[in-house]
């Protein structure tokens, strides 16, 4: 779905570190954040992110 060099270059947009993919999501390896990927098209918008789940 989204190419390994690009993959390798992409970064979550609030706290600048790296992402890995996690199905049809890329996730923000420190901060949770879970951005949607459209049509192929990772949207690396913070707004448009998931927040993780918090503390109950």
């Amino acid at each position: 779905m989204i190419d390994q060099k690009l993959l390798e270059i992409l970064a979550c947009p609030a706290c600048k570190t790296p992402v890995r993919l996690e199905g049809e999501k890329l996730v923000c390896t420190q901060c949770g954040r879970r951005y949607p990927i459209r049509d192929g098209i990772p949207v690396m918008l913070i707004e448009e992110a998931e927040l993780p789940p918090g503390p109950s």
